[in-house]
Order: C-alpha cells, then structure tokens, then sequence
C-alpha cells in the first residue's frame, strides 16, 4: 500500500505526537464508504490502544452495513483548533488514521475492546460498577477494531515554529 506524504513535511507531527493525541482525546470522526458509494462520516467516541483504535456500535445500521462492504477507513481526531482572527488563520494540530476495520467477532475480544473503553471513559469508576454497566448492554453491543496501516498528524506553521 501507498499513502501520499505530507506535502508539507515541517508541520508533520512526530509519531510520538501523533499516539499522545490519540491517547488524550476522547472522539473522532470515522469515515467509511456508505450507502450508494457516498463518504459516511461520523462522529465517534474511541479508544487507542498498540496502534489499533476500538469503537462501539450498534449491531445494525449504515456504519456496519458500510464495514460488511469494504474494511477501508480512516479516521480523523483533532487535537487543537484555535481561531486566530486577526491572522486570518487557525492554530490546528490533528491526525488521521488509515487502516481498516472488522467487526469483532470473539467473545473474549470484544469483552476486553470494551472494558478498555469503560477505563477510558470512567477512569475513577470500580470494575463492579463498569461490569454493570458492560452487562447491562452486553446483548446490543458490537465492538470495532480499526487496525492502522498509515497515521500522520500535522499542525498549523505557527504551532511548528514554537
């Protein structure tokens, strides 16, 4: 596979960068190919974890359907988006994501997907709490996993220079 570089390579965020961003936020925006070949894009809660990135889902509706069609993906989170006015520009620095994603299917898998994104979500909370919370959705809970084949990040020129 072939990705195109960063035209402009001195915004480029280091790979470092690029996983402390994808730690930190807490949503992001997952684009797949929908219905009729038209993007879907959607906004997304997430959890990054050893370059896979895990989100939940119903079991039915236009974001499986699109994933039982093609496993292409990618997915976008924005760490920082200043508007400067008197510059007429924004103070950006965000990442993208490409890979593909399935459905999991294991049990186990799925089980470990989720309690994952409970830790991310509801750090203070106690395992009998999220155990609750995890059984009481369990029957209508499907679990993505998005592995990586290409990240970048990139931020605005005046982030780059600092």
């Amino acid at each position: 596979m072939i990705f195109r570089e960063m035209r402009r390579k001195k915004q480029a965020l280091s790979q470092q960068e690029i996983a402390d961003i994808l730690h930190k936020r807490t949503s992001g925006v997952l684009a797949i190919l929908g219905d009729n070949d038209y993007p879907y894009a959607v906004p997304i809660s997430y959890v990054y974890d050893k370059g896979k990135i895990y989100f939940h889902s119903a079991k039915s509706g236009h974001k499986i359907d699109a994933i039982h069609r093609t496993a292409k993906a990618s997915f976008c989170v924005i760490d920082k988006d200043s508007i400067i006015p008197e510059e007429y520009t924004t103070y950006f620095r965000s990442v993208i994501a490409f890979g593909h994603i399935k459905v999991i299917e294991d049990e186990s898998e799925q089980r470990e997907a989720i309690e994952k994104l409970a830790i991310k979500y509801a750090p203070g909370d106690t395992a009998a709490n999220r155990d609750n919370a995890i059984n009481r959705e369990w029957n209508a809970l499907c679990m993505l996993e998005m592995t990586i084949d290409y990240v970048t990040g990139k931020e605005a020129i005046e982030l780059a220079k600092r």
